[in-house]
């Protein structure tokens, strides 16, 4: 009999009911599992349990793997019960009129999950942008008497439409407010077209406003993860009020701060308000220590204060309130609230998707205990002596007994950089008439897609057998690898060598001996056809994907941004190329906001090795970031060297197929001479499908768009004039504009 009751059970387990492909990845990432982890545990294959996450076409698992699946998913369930479903954010382009219902408003869904190829490229087709019904004013609230209740109140809707506020009713009113004066009030422009009463009169009674009554903040983006806090920007009119200056001195800008002395500094202190270490400044945090799970914390933004760099904000800074609330707010909702410079932001969504610790699942007495977070950074904090000679920068502790002005050479140190590479001219390419230049697009997320970095602290290894799964950094010789003579994918072909860069090194120049590579240049130099002998390595046995949430995120981000602009990741080679053509005039603000969204993913990926940043720091002395779990130079390394490695391997696809060489290389733009001025004169389309592995037209990350056409003849005139015979013409081919060359480089 019991044999027929585990009939039947195994039976009903067969179809055991199974949440969505969205609900089982998510759970899974909320829970810090990866890929690997799950398979490892159901004794399945990796791409299974990614075909059973599939948001196109998912698999669905069968007999005890699926029981097993099943009740793994319940048990997340409970830890991470499924957030309350968000509108999609809602945009329109400003067009002036108070009523959002007259602007044309469309709403962008996000893309896919990504399809790997051979270079990790993201080639999905995102749902294409469809226009939304005109969304109707926020029914307003009505305010109590000032002197008695101080609820927020709305006062009209803004002219553009922007994200709508969070559906966690504690921040109903969206991430962020800018706050200004009109008509001698002080008002905050929300997202979603809110406008806001402030009665308070000093500062510190703004923060406790906030904090109290303006529903303000953003929910955590990763189950154990925290909410994000409430950020704040000052017009010049607000600072006014609040007895700030509206911009900083000399001296104030390069301390990057108001005196400590400063009475609104003094204010916060009589309030019990406290300053982060780095001051009342730009992007000031000003706070009270945490009582128990409770976050006091506001951030202030302030841009007349250079808060919004103008390298990657445009004129962000210089926008009506109600614009400027509506590209914040579009940033926060897509990527996170701005936590700083685009940098710091990129380096902080990694660790509000990955946190350090979580909470423990309650023991018998109910109580829950904080415990590492697993797939994230931080388990094991690498002191800065423990760190490899090899992967730090100068100046570090570990090199604190070098000679003064000690130049390490590539036997000592891991030197992984973009490529800057140029050369002169053929007698053949003299003949055409243009130079085009291609661009990599979000080309360091695509190089961060799919990335094994290592997690925990490195080992020391003499003589090891090369891994190509294991990251690390190696010192091996690499000067053995001949260009003339390379494999590309099974078989030899030949090339002409000297007109190629070689991977190895970020000039292009081929290397003459010992160096110390990250694992991806040296699992390129095995791909070519080539035996590797690594001398020694630094090795990270415990490991992962740690940047795929980051990459997924920022991807979509930008996608959505780009649809929203005109650009779809589907369109045909010649259409996508129209596309481009002009499209920041179509939407200006989410043109500015496209560009913040490629800044914070190169920033986020150099925060990585932060440097000292003044503070009265001397070479051989700890700075202040080497104490971030998220100070990670051999992370950053990894990530340039495969970001480098993947633009190389369609260098050489392309020239194997099509007999072309670039003529300049610089980060991730490459330049052809061609006969034409459009890519689609010389790349290898053959009925809409591009060369595989090659370059390709479109908009997903890895992809190529078009980065500018000049003439032969103004790249030879140009090198005339600044006596540079092999000038990075890739520098200057988008706009052709050349005001000064570096002879040094």
């Amino acid at each position: 009999m019991s044999e027929l009751f585990d009939a039947v059970d195994a039976l009903v387990a067969s179809r055991s009911p199974l949440p969505s492909a969205e609900e089982r990845k998510r759970l899974r990432q909320a829970h810090g599992l990866t890929l690997d982890d799950v398979a490892g545990a159901l004794k399945v294959r990796r791409a299974t349990v990614s075909a059973w996450e599939s948001a196109k076409k998912p698999t669905e698992p069968r007999g005890p793997e699926r029981e097993a699946y099943a009740r793994l998913l319940k048990q997340l369930a409970e830890l991470y019960p499924a957030p309350e479903e968000r509108a999609d954010p809602v945009l329109a382009p400003f067009t002036g009129a108070s009523d959002p219902a007259e602007a044309g408003i469309l709403s962008a869904a996000p893309a896919p999950e990504a399809a790997a190829t051979t270079d990790r490229e993201s080639t999905q087709t995102p749902t294409s942008v469809a226009a939304a019904p005109a969304a109707a004013p926020r029914p307003a609230r009505t305010a109590g008497p000032a002197s008695t209740s101080r609820r927020p109140g709305a006062r009209k809707a803004a002219p553009a439409a922007t994200p709508a506020g969070s559906a966690d009713p504690r921040f109903e009113n969206g991430p962020l407010a800018v706050v200004d004066v009109e008509d001698g009030k002080v008002v905050a422009y929300c997202t979603g077209g809110l406008v806001l009463d402030v009665p308070a009169k000093s500062l510190p009674s703004l923060v406790d406003w906030t904090l109290k009554e303006a529903k303000l903040g953003q929910p955590k983006l990763s189950g154990p993860g925290k909410d994000a806090d409430p950020l704040l920007v000052l017009t010049e009119a607000a600072l006014e009020r609040y007895g700030l200056p509206a911009t900083l001195t000399e001296q104030e800008r390069v301390a990057g701060r108001i005196p400590e002395g400063h009475k609104v500094i003094k204010q916060l202190a009589r309030a019990q308000w406290q300053l982060t270490k780095r001051g009342f400044g730009p992007w000031a945090r000003i706070y009270r220590p945490a009582q128990g799970s409770e976050r006091a914390c506001v951030q202030l933004c302030i841009p007349s204060w250079n808060a919004l760099d103008t390298r990657h904000w445009g004129a962000a800074g210089q926008l009506p309130p109600a614009e400027l609330a509506r590209v914040l707010g579009v940033y926060a909702d897509r990527v996170m609230t701005p936590r700083g410079s685009t940098a710091v932001t990129g380096l902080e969504l990694m660790t509000a998707l990955h946190p350090p610790t979580r909470a423990t699942a309650p023991d018998e007495h109910g109580k829950r205990t904080s415990e590492h977070n697993p797939g994230s950074l931080g388990k094991d904090p690498i002191d800065p002596m423990d760190w490899p000679p090899c992967e730090v920068p100068d100046g570090h502790p570990v090199l604190k007994d070098l000679p003064r002005f000690y130049v390490r050479g590539p036997q000592e140190k891991l030197f992984e950089e973009s490529f800057d590479w140029a050369r002169t001219l053929t007698d053949a390419e003299c003949t055409l008439r243009h130079l085009v230049g291609l661009d990599v697009n979000l080309a360091f997320g695509a190089g961060a897609n799919g990335l094994t970095v290592g997690l925990g602290a490195p080992t020391h290894v003499k003589a090891p057998a090369f891994d190509p799964k294991l990251p690390g950094s190696w010192l091996v010789d690499l000067s053995h690898v001949d260009l003339s003579r390379v494999k590309v994918g099974k078989e030899w072909v030949e090339l002409d060598g000297g007109l190629l860069p070689s991977p190895f090194t970020p000039k292009g120049v081929r290397p003459e001996g010992p160096a110390w590579y990250a694992t991806p240049t040296v699992a390129y130099a095995v791909e070519l056809g080539y035996e590797v002998r690594p001398l020694e390595a630094w090795v990270r046995y415990e490991n992962g994907r740690y940047l795929d949430g980051w990459y997924t995120r920022l991807r979509d981000a930008y996608l959505a941004t780009m649809a929203d602009l005109g650009v779809d990741a589907d369109l045909a080679p010649a259409d996508f190329l129209a596309a481009m053509d002009g499209y920041k005039d179509r939407d200006p603000q989410l043109a500015i906001l496209a560009s913040v969204i490629k800044a914070t993913v190169k920033g986020g990926i150099g925060k990585l090795r932060e440097r000292p940043r003044g503070e009265g720091w001397r070479p051989g002395e700890p700075w202040r970031a080497l104490s971030r779990p998220t100070w990670r130079p051999d992370i950053r390394a990894a990530v340039i060297s495969r970001t480098r490695i993947n633009l190389h391997r369609k260098i050489v696809k392309h020239a194997a197929f099509t007999g072309q060489y670039p003529v300049a290389v610089n980060h991730d733009c490459v330049v052809y001479a061609a006969d034409g001025d459009s890519p689609l004169d010389f790349l290898p389309y053959r009925d809409g499908k591009p060369l595989p592995g090659g370059f390709k037209l479109g908009i997903n990350p890895g992809l190529v768009k078009h980065e500018g056409t000049q003439t032969v003849l103004w790249g030879e005139e140009v090198r005339d004039r600044f006596d540079a015979p092999e000038l990075n013409l890739a520098r200057y081919i988008k706009d052709g504009t050349v005001t000064d060359v570096d002879h040094g480089e």
